[in-house]
């Protein structure tokens, strides 16, 4: 079987399309405005560097020298004790499928919210919570369709590899996601709400951090990176020899923090612009939004369009990245087809999808609760909380404690100073471990 590899340019965008996803766009804005905004970004910036980053090199590491799926990764480059270290390459891997199946159908809200736009959006915020809420908890029918549509497409791009498939949707959509958020960003710059998104954004206030705050910034920066979930390392082990691995990585989380800060510009500026509050949590993006755009008349059509399609092409490279691992886990360890090991894998996602939705309809998911949390809030809990987590402290201390120096100083050594690479093997080795074990104490037993 040949092996494919990313370009350049391709490993930098689908890459930078995973860490962007829902994260960037609808995370990211939601939880700066409920910590206080600008003070928070330059927190979670410092976090990405002294945390998110090293972790992120670690990982691609360990998939470029390997060149393999994350279980036989791990058991590659391990001198003793594979056979566990193997089983933390299989969670990270695991943990990504759990993931892809509920994140499928927030993708199938936002096609339902994107259809929404070309008709009728909500006046004020009690219309948006009814349309929400009866969607939810009642519209089984409707979210079914919308999950097997983006459940389709998820596999029919993985179902053409990484160069026909994945590459060449990376290569399309990240460019059209930008273009379509800095024409929002253009036409925010006419709204009086956005000199006070602006300065929310950019002009920071020390006196809103909290000891809360630095939590958050730890979480969302572990989360928009892609971290403990196999998808760096898949990517990297298709990575070209000629590729500036430093450089790539400086380029995803610019990429990132970029698309974040424009995205949340121009939802703030919205927010601002009819003295809405910014910390009004998860339902920013499909409560609040609609109504503002609402007020604005055909033109809040148009942006509405443009915003959640936007939003579905982020939201859809992130799905693809994170169910690629186990993809190509089963067709490196049993030699069987791609199309063979979309079938296995996407039977799983695609039955834990139908779980979820039915979750939160009533009088349907209180029957099948998991420790007292209907199943969609129990999978998001303890992917999140508890797989994540472990998965990037394992891949920090793999890279720092197992793999021979000597090998990272070669792999890296055309790309970095040595003071560069002395500086990271330091934070990787004594610092990033430490942070994430925090992030999983903090959210697990600090953390309402």
């Amino acid at each position: 079987m040949e092996k494919e590899y990313f370009g350049k340019i391709g490993y930098v965008l689908a890459v930078a399309g995973s860490a962007v996803g829902l994260g960037a766009i609808w995370k990211f804005p939601y939880v700066v405005g409920e910590n206080g905004g600008s003070a928070f970004v330059l927190l979670y910036i410092f976090i990405c560097a002294i945390v998110a980053v090293p972790v992120f090199l670690a990982e691609l590491s360990i998939g470029k020298l390997s060149e393999s799926d994350s279980v036989n990764a791990f058991r590659k480059l391990a001198h003793k004790n594979e056979k566990f270290w193997s089983c933390v390459g299989g969670m990270t891997m695991v943990t990504a499928a759990v993931i892809s199946s509920y994140y499928l159908v927030i993708i199938g809200w936002v096609y339902r919210y994107l259809w929404l736009s070309f008709s009728k959006l909500p006046k004020n915020l009690d219309e948006a919570n009814a349309i929400f809420g009866e969607f939810l908890s009642q519209d089984a029918l409707t979210q079914f369709i919308c999950f097997a549509f983006a459940f389709g497409t998820c596999m029919l791009i993985l179902s053409r590899g990484v160069k026909s498939g994945i590459e060449k949707m990376s290569v399309l959509m990240m460019p059209a996601l930008f273009l379509m958020l800095m024409f929002m960003l253009f036409y925010s710059f006419s709204m009086d709400g956005f000199a006070k998104a602006a300065k929310f954004l950019l002009v920071p206030d020390f006196s809103k951090i909290t000891l809360s705050s630095f939590f958050y910034a730890l979480g969302l920066a572990f989360f928009t990176m892609s971290l403990g979930m196999a998808v760096i390392i898949t990517y990297s082990a298709s990575l070209s020899d000629d590729t500036n691995l430093f450089r790539s990585t400086l380029s995803v989380v610019g990429i990132n923090i970029l698309i974040a800060i424009i995205a949340g510009l121009v939802i703030f500026t919205f927010v601002f612009e009819y003295d809405a509050v910014p910390s009004q949590g998860v339902g920013l993006v499909f409560k609040s939004l609609p109504t503002l755009f609402a007020n604005l008349g055909a033109i809040g059509n148009i942006l509405a369009v443009m915003f959640f399609t936007a939003l579905s092409f982020a939201a859809l490279t992130s799905a693809i990245s994170i169910i690629e691992p186990f993809v190509f886990f089963l067709i490196r360890e049993f030699k069987i087809s791609r199309l063979k090991s979309l079938l296995f894998v996407g039977s799983g996602v695609f039955l834990l999808g139908i779980l979820c939705i039915f979750a939160n309809i009533k009088g349907v998911g209180e029957y099948y609760l998991v420790f007292g949390k209907d199943f969609f809030s129990f999978l998001d809990f303890t992917t999140e909380k508890i797989l994540l987590p472990l998965g990037g402290i394992g891949g920090a201390i793999f890279a720092g404690y197992v793999i021979k120096k000597e090998a990272l100083y070669t792999l890296f050594k055309p790309y970095m100073s040595d003071f560069v690479f002395n500086l990271w093997y330091a934070l990787l080795r004594y610092v990033s471990p430490i942070f994430v074990l925090v992030i999983m104490i903090n959210t697990l037993f600090f953390t309402a």
